[in-house]
């Protein structure tokens, strides 16, 4: 090799270089995909733990979701058995029996046994947005998801503990708009389940849905809803919902095990 082509092929190696690092810092820091349920049986998922609302569970009605409402307390992690994990906190429309997903929410993560607080917002299959909240564990939030016409929805979450919040219109014409859930998440990548984090337990409450014009609790007759217990694919429980509370709009989430 001359000279002229042994600076060339260095050149080359330190641009490929330069285009590994910026890929990996333009797209590194999203670590996950809150990818829609992925389905075991009824009642089973892989990576959502929760209640999830349809007109029909078993035929559900396109087009019929509008709103989606709740609450929760962010809970604080324990990383010492799992110092790399994820756990994810949110409402949403969609994603139950479709492909996508319109969702806010907060995580609870362990980076390399250090636990991290954030907030975020995914129109899932597109990368989840980190927002510039500050979120900290027993903080109360409130998030809502509302469909606003023409394949646009606007996204809330609020920070009740600090007044801090944060708002989105954004675009989505494919949602099929079939379904509404509150959700505990172990997220994913590439269509992998993370680590659930040792969340401990999470209560939602204030939970309502708006569907066909009508607006309800989680447990209204005008439609039908699933509790959704977490497992591995060998059926071990990695997350599990409480039954509902008299009103239909509280429940809690007990984590189990990290999963693998």
């Amino acid at each position: 090799m001359n000279k002229l082509n042994s600076i060339l092929f260095a050149g080359l190696i330190l641009l490929t270089t330069h285009l590994v690092f910026l890929s990996l810092f333009l797209f590194g820091a999203q670590t996950s995909l809150n990818a829609p349920r992925i389905h075991i049986k009824d009642s089973n998922s892989l990576n959502w733990a929760g209640y999830a609302v349809e007109t029909s569970l078993s035929s559900p009605q396109s087009g019929a979701v509008t709103d989606v409402k709740g609450s929760w307390t962010v809970p604080a992690v324990d990383c010492s058995a799992t110092p790399t994990s994820w756990s994810a906190f949110w409402v949403g429309i969609d994603g139950y029996s479709s492909s996508t997903v319109e969702q806010i929410g907060t995580d609870s993560d362990c980076s390399s046994g250090t636990a991290k607080y954030y907030a975020w917002y995914e129109m899932y299959p597109k990368f989840p947005v980190n927002l510039n909240i500050k979120v900290s564990p027993r903080d109360v939030i409130s998030a809502e998801v509302s469909y606003i016409g023409k394949g646009s929805f606007k996204l809330t979450i609020t920070d009740t503990s600090t007044g801090r919040s944060y708002t989105t219109t954004q675009k989505s014409p494919s949602a099929s708009r079939s379904s509404a859930e509150w959700v505990a998440e172990a997220p994913s990548s590439s269509s992998r389940v993370l680590l659930l984090a040792n969340f401990g337990t999470v209560l939602f409450s204030s939970s309502s849905a708006t569907l066909n014009g009508h607006t309800g609790t989680i447990s209204d007759t005008s439609w039908q809803y699933d509790p959704m217990t977490m497992t591995t694919s060998s059926g071990v429980p990695k997350a599990t919902p409480s039954a509902l509370s008299n009103d239909g709009s509280s429940f809690s989430v007990a984590w189990n095990s990290p999963g693998s």
